[in-house]
């Protein structure tokens, strides 16, 4: 790490222009190539999965995306000649659209089902030539245009479906920029330098930048996530400043003892940026984790997360450097560097809220420890209330196209009919259709079906389909129960005596299966994340306490933090007002994805404060001080450091995507848990308890395990030289006598 930070200090010019060749060059690419996104959760071997497959395989022109065009009348009826004549322009238009398959409306001698009962609202069908993942934007901003183009005082038209969705998407970035622009307020207030303020952000958004490009470039090899580039940068934001963040202060305090600016950056960089690329392995750690649950959709995911949180640490380690030795000593303010001039090198022991936080905690252990416990406990309590499903466009904000489209359907139609279950199976001979033609009223008696659809064959005839409209929505657990009743009773004694082997499919059986696969491989996936973590503090601090305490943390984060997504998302707490709809299920893919991000973020903030309260241990042998010292120096750049994540993380609540609004939420909610209950009150109390059990390790343990430093060499240097000595480890040092020069060396 030193010489890293030296190479860069010393030819940080060279160091600052492969960065930024490196941007503009992956983004040219990433421009010229285009994006390639695929929402595909189809998993391999699932009764939904081989329905699609055989869907697709019998029925190639249903295989583009299927939108629907709503027009309701609030007097009147949509047969009326006025109307009639208006969408059927309007439909014409729309099938002559690039992009545009067919469209098949209410309106003709086969076109009755179109229309409600009373005669008010009626939909037709548009299919496109592609899946909604490669549909041109234009082209559906076009159709939805064409078709609002019918509307009259007395007439309403809307767009539903993945296509209309993406008319609704918000322009620009301005998540990212509130994010951002939050940061550098709290990085101005802490450091008071300009210059200093800037440097984090710069060093993020060049390495997030650099990412969101390169994943771009990603999902033309592999099965990326739409979501994933905003996910990437979402965490990238946060991490990236709170990484540089650390640094700088490091950098800061050196020059503050009379470092020169090389030798600051330098020392940074080898002390603290040893902390970063620990806690930036942690995550990746975290996020890879995902590959063993073997999913086409989480690889893409993990993998564009990763790269981001590699590209942010890079950025840290050696981008940053450079900057800091280009701005010189304008790292500090004014004040500061005035100070140094003038009284030279003062010692910088920890003052102010952080140390009296820290004397605090010492004096109050076993109070404050439970008063965290009950914090955490309460918050967790949502969780055991969480419904995995689908999340469909009835939870979209109520302003929209698709929600409005979605109302005006259940309204008119059913709730069913926005989630319609298709039964696709293979047909061989005169007896299989026979058997078909029987398949239809045995499904209509079946409780829980509102209707059910016409027979359709393919050209061939070896394949056919026919929908299953439920009497409920498609988020609603009544559907998932139908769906469960169909395959495991109606189905079975339909198909008894014959060949037919009938599969049932669409959005909310294919949601349904991917949520059993992944609670099923659920545990097995936290089981190797926090045992990989767990591995990597052990050969850290050289300690069997600190790994554990760190798994029960993570646990505990983790469902305090889905307590309060059920609570907003689920339920509906807030939800309409932060723009977001209505409440609905958790979509079935969050639950692994937050699982992954959140054991990995919270393992930051555990680094940074155990890797000092281990440097002082290692120097002094005392449990008390060294976690009171710990405390006190990382508190105030902890402190400072979450509030950014949060600001950042929050701002994506302004996308008004759901998905990515959970994430954000989620996160801001995890690291404003961990850094102001856990990290600073929960871990330091339960260490102070712990004694100088925290340190201890089997001494046959030690010697066989490899060593992973992220304690600073002069600081490794002494454990050995100590251990060299008395042929003792630390934790057989006994206390020093305390001494009363500064805060560090005064008990609580």
């Amino acid at each position: 790490m030193t010489a890293l930070a030296r190479w860069c200090v010393r030819r940080r010019l060279i160091t600052v222009l492969l960065w930024l060749l490196a941007l503009g060059g992956v983004a040219a690419g990433a421009l010229a190539a285009g994006s390639a996104y695929s929402n595909d959760y189809e998993v391999p071997g699932t009764e939904s999965g081989h329905a699609t497959e055989l869907l697709r395989e019998g029925f190639p022109d249903l295989s583009g995306d299927s939108d629907t065009v709503v027009w309701h009348t609030p007097s009147g009826s949509v047969l009326d000649s006025g109307v009639e004549q208006s969408m059927t322009r309007a439909l014409d238009r729309i099938e002559d659209l690039p992009g545009v398959a067919a469209v098949t409306g209410p309106y003709g001698d086969d076109g009755t089902g179109g229309i409600s009962a009373d005669g008010r609202t009626a939909y037709a069908t548009v299919v496109f030539d592609d899946l909604a993942k490669d549909i041109d934007e234009g082209e559906a901003a076009a159709v939805l245009e064409t078709a609002r183009a019918a509307e009259t005082d007395g007439l309403q038209v809307e767009l539903g479906g993945s296509a209309a969705a993406m008319t609704g998407a918000p322009e620009g970035h301005l998540a990212e920029i509130v994010g951002v622009a939050v940061a550098a307020v709290v990085l101005f207030l802490a450091f008071g330098s300009l210059a200093a303020s800037l440097l984090p952000i710069a060093t993020a958004l060049v390495g997030v930048g650099t990412a969101y490009a390169s994943i771009v470039l990603l999902g033309h090899v592999m099965t990326v996530a739409d979501f994933a580039p905003m996910l990437g940068m979402l965490i990238g934001l946060g991490v990236g400043i709170d990484y540089a963040l650390f640094i700088v202060t490091r950098h800061r305090r050196g020059l503050k003892r009379g470092l020169s600016v090389a030798d600051a950056a330098t020392e940074a960089v080898a002390t603290t940026g040893r902390a970063v690329v620990f806690a930036g392995a942690t995550v990746c750690i975290a996020l890879l984790g995902m590959l063993i649950l073997r999913l086409n959709f989480l690889n893409g995911v993990a993998v564009a997360a990763s790269l981001t949180v590699v590209l942010t640490v890079a950025a840290s380690i050696t981008l940053l450097p450079a900057l800091l030795s280009l701005i010189g000593m304008r790292a500090l303010n004014r004040r500061e560097r005035r100070r140094l001039a003038e009284a030279g090198p003062q010692p910088e022991p920890p003052t102010g809220f952080a140390a009296r936080w820290a004397a605090f905690v010492e004096r109050r252990p076993k109070l404050l420890g439970a008063f965290a416990l009950a914090v955490m406990a309460v918050l967790a309590l949502p969780t055991s209330a969480l419904h995995l499903g689908t999340s469909d466009q009835g939870n979209d904000p109520k302003t929209s196209t698709t929600r409005q489209a979605y109302d005006l359907l259940a309204d008119g139609f059913g709730p069913g009919v926005n989630g319609p279950l298709t039964l696709v199976t293979e047909v061989d001979g005169a007896a299989d259709r026979l058997a078909l033609d029987r398949l239809g009223p045995a499904l209509r008696e079946a409780e829980g079906v509102a209707g059910v659809g016409p027979v359709v064959h393919s050209a061939d005839g070896g394949t056919a389909y026919l929908t299953v409209v439920p009497d409920s929505s498609p988020q609603s657990k009544r559907t998932s129960d139908l769906v469960d009743r169909l395959r495991e009773d109606v189905l079975p004694r339909a198909e008894a005596g014959t060949a037919l082997d009938v599969r049932v499919g669409g959005v909310t059986a294919g949601y349904d299966d991917f949520a059993d696969v992944i609670i099923g491989k659920l545990p097995l996936f936290v089981g190797v994340v926090v045992g990989l973590g767990c591995l990597l503090l052990l050969l850290a601090f050289r300690s069997i306490a600190i790994p554990l305490k760190a798994a029960a943390m993570n646990v505990a984060a983790v469902a305090a933090t889905f307590g309060v997504v059920v609570a907003i998302f689920q339920w509906g707490w807030g939800s309409e007002l932060l723009g977001l709809g209505s409440g609905g299920p958790i979509e079935p893919f969050l639950p692994v994805i937050m699982v992954s991000v959140l054991f990995g973020l919270s393992m930051d903030y555990q680094v940074f404060l155990v890797s000092r309260m281990y440097e002082e241990w290692l120097e002094t042998g005392d449990n008390r001080r060294a976690v009171r010292v710990g405390l006190a120096e990382t508190g105030r750049v902890i402190n400072s450091a979450a509030v950014i994540m949060i600001s950042v993380f929050l701002a994506f609540v302004l996308t008004g995507d759901r998905v990515i609004a959970m994430f954000g939420i989620a996160l801001a909610v995890a690291v404003a848990l961990d850094a102001f209950v856990l990290r600073t009150l929960l871990v330091p109390a339960l260490m102070h308890l712990l004694g100088g059990a925290n340190w201890w390790l089997p001494r046959r343990l030690d010697r066989i395990l490899p060593r992973i430093s992220i304690e600073p060499p002069e600081s490794r240097a002494t454990h050995e030289r100590l251990a060299a000595t008395t042929g003792a480890g630390p934790e057989d040092v006994p206390a020093e006598q305390e001494r009363k020069t500064d805060v560090r060396h005064t008990t609580g």
